[in-house]
């Protein structure tokens, strides 16, 4: 048992949201080897004798509470130490956390036993040097920014008080993040007291200043992954990407280790001049093995390369879909993901693939499917990315061999599949009902809808389609663990109703809901192969058309689909169609001077200017290179 004696703790029973609170306590050492148990409501760094110990609290569930334990004897020296906890509590639950409440629950231990747990004795205040509450956002998915004043005084600190009950803990179940060597950035302009610094690459990481001012002022420090216009694109819409720190007077040095930037360059806007030492990036990683790679072809080599950083570089506490915009973990996305490293990495990185699938499923919604990010207080869902999500455990199962992670979640796929089952008519599946139900497929024309907008319900060719794709997933994990499929009478005459009612004869293709005002989509049509919805000549049309471009263009994200019916069709011919969109499309990306995928082939320039350069689910062409044996 962990926590026996310790409490839930903040400083006062009332809090705003985007709150930041301090948390000291004295600890005698004689030379024993000593540990800390730590479990937040948000995010924490620890301090010990004013050095940097530890940072940042798992991603989980109010109901599902994980603590990080980890060793401190190296920081602690004989006789007296000071241990300071610093707690920033988001508040307003948004796409990336779920925190109702704040807290702090803590206990350092020794070989001896319990040394100090949390309780109403532990000394505490709201940090005068943070500012909370309400401030501007970097993004909705981000949430807040911050604000640090170093020109604050010190406040009184006061005993807290106990904010809420204990709940059952888990221990972390992947190994926390490592601290890489402070890459500098090189400045590249300098004028009317703006500083623009280049980092050569796109770096995921921790901010760090260090420079000195005449004087008290604002400065603000902005972070993109492009620039335009000479400037680093620090407002696009109603995202802020910056935060703003307080000078004193001299010098000055800072680091927030609770917020994570994706950046390549940063620029500093001060009201007078500074005189810059650096900024910096302390890179923040989660630590995987490489396999080791080979490819004859020189682009071929480069392409990987792309991939094999952008994967890398979105991993932190889950599978993130872009460090820079939103940091969120989506169900499809992290699948494209999973499929590609499961080739890049020793062992598959199995670890953390199966934390990512048991996180997610541990998301618990009254309509059954899957929220759209994991945790999430928001009360919306994709639902066709909770189907993927059955796609993905019967991969996972067939890169690992293990089949204790489909035993563990399998309740939890057969609700998901029993709420599509519910949602049919007329023997086909309907689109959910309800503002909180985005029928999204891809960001295409006829693929797509606006979240938070109630649209009627109705049959199309997709969702039925992805539906067939986790039925016939879900029907080989029943096989693989030896239990009933309830659902293994429900696509009986589903081919049939889809020819009938999605299939043009005149075309030969498929469209998503109305063929008089569609343009065919490769995304759909390629489910049709996969599926054998049609075959013969009737799908070697198909697979002409998708090898000629006839069809509007699924998204880099979606192309999985698109090739897999290419391969399934005919290897030998369309295997060097393959090859060569893959070529063409991600030597756009480096012949742009990226060091990451994109999330669309249209860079920057994508969704009103915000189109993310650093995007996990874009690094598919991984698979595709081990697959087809170009790997050495």
């Amino acid at each position: 048992m962990v926590f026996t004696n310790a409490k839930w703790i903040w400083t006062s029973t009332t809090f705003v949201e985007n709150e930041y609170a301090e948390f000291v306590e004295t600890i005698m050492w004689n030379g024993s080897k000593t540990g800390i148990r730590i479990s937040v409501c948000g995010d924490y760094t620890l301090f010990i004798n004013g050095a940097y110990a530890q940072s940042n609290q798992y991603a989980d569930f109010e109901y599902h509470k994980v603590y990080d334990e980890f060793d401190i004897t190296p920081l602690l020296k004989n006789g007296e130490n000071d241990i300071k906890i610093l707690v920033w509590y988001f508040g307003k639950s948004g796409m990336r956390y779920l925190t109702p409440k704040p807290g702090l629950i803590y206990e350092i231990f020794d070989e001896s036993g319990i040394l100090r747990t949390s309780n109403e004795d532990v000394l505490s205040r709201k940090s005068p040097f943070y500012l909370s509450g309400s401030q501007k956002k970097i993004s909705q998915q981000l949430s807040y920014s911050f604000t640090y004043d170093s020109t604050k005084d010190d406040t009184a600190f006061t005993p807290s008080c106990v904010i809420q009950e204990k709940k059952d803990f888990y221990p972390r179940p992947i190994a926390k993040q490592m601290l890489g060597t402070m890459v500098k950035g090189t400045v590249i302009s300098q004028e009317n007291n703006r500083i623009l610094l280049d980092f050569g690459r796109e770096i995921v990481g921790l901010c760090s200043l260090s420079f000195v001012s005449a004087k008290k002022q604002n400065i603000n420090v902005a972070y993109g992954e492009c620039l335009e216009n000479g400037r680093v694109k620090r407002i696009i819409g109603d995202r802020d990407f910056s935060f703003d720190y307080i000078s004193k007077e001299g010098e000055n040095r800072y680091v927030n280790y609770m917020f994570r930037i994706a950046a390549r360059y940063v620029e500093v806007e001060a009201v007078d001049n500074i005189a810059l030492d650096y900024i910096g990036i302390i890179p923040q990683f989660y630590s995987v093995s490489e396999k080791k790679f080979t490819l004859e072809n020189e682009l071929d080599q480069r392409i990987y390369e792309l991939c094999l950083n952008s994967l890398k570089l979105c991993m932190m506490e889950h599978y993130v879909d872009c460090p820079w915009r939103e940091q969120c973990m989506y169900a499809y996305d992290s699948r494209n993901q999973m499929l590609a490293g499961y080739y890049a990495f020793q062992n598959g990185n199995a670890d953390y693939v199966k934390a990512n699938l048991l996180l997610m499923a541990m998301d618990d919604r009254k309509d059954k499917l899957l929220s759209i990010c994991f945790p999430s207080g928001e009360d919306l869902t994709i639902p066709s990315f909770s189907l993927y999500y059955v796609l993905a455990v019967k991969e996972y199962i067939e890169h690992t061999g293990d089949l204790g992670l489909a035993d563990a979640v399998f309740a939890k796929m057969e609700s998901m599949l029993g709420a599509f089952y519910d949602n049919m008519t007329d023997g086909l599946v309907h689109t959910f009902s309800g503002a909180n139900h985005w029928n999204f497929y891809d960001w295409t024309e006829f693929a797509q809808s606006e979240p938070w907008l109630d649209t009627p319900r109705k049959p199309d060719f997709l969702v039925n389609a992805i539906f067939m794709l986790s039925l016939n997933a879900f029907d080989s994990i029943c096989t693989r663990l030896g239990r009933e499929n309830k659902f293994k009478n429900a696509t009986i005459g589903l081919k049939e109703k889809l020819l009938d009612k999605f299939y043009d004869k005149q075309s030969g293709t498929f469209f998503i809901a109305d063929a008089k005002s569609e343009v065919a989509n490769e995304l759909g049509n390629s489910l049709a192969i996969l599926l054998d919805i049609v075959d013969g000549d009737a799908a070697e049309l198909l697979c002409e058309k998708l090898a000629a471009g006839e069809l509007d263009e699924c998204t880099l994200s979606m192309k999985p689909f698109k090739y897999d019916a290419l391969l399934k069709m005919d290897k030998e011919k369309y295997l060097p169609v393959v090859l060569d969109e893959i070529r063409k499309q991600y030597k756009i990306m480096l012949d742009a001077g990226a060091t990451t995928t994109w999330e669309t082939i249209d860079g920057k320039d994508a969704f009103d200017n915000a189109g993310s350069l650093c995007h996990g689910w874009s690094a598919i062409p991984i698979y595709y290179y081990h697959k087809l044996g170009f790997v050495k």
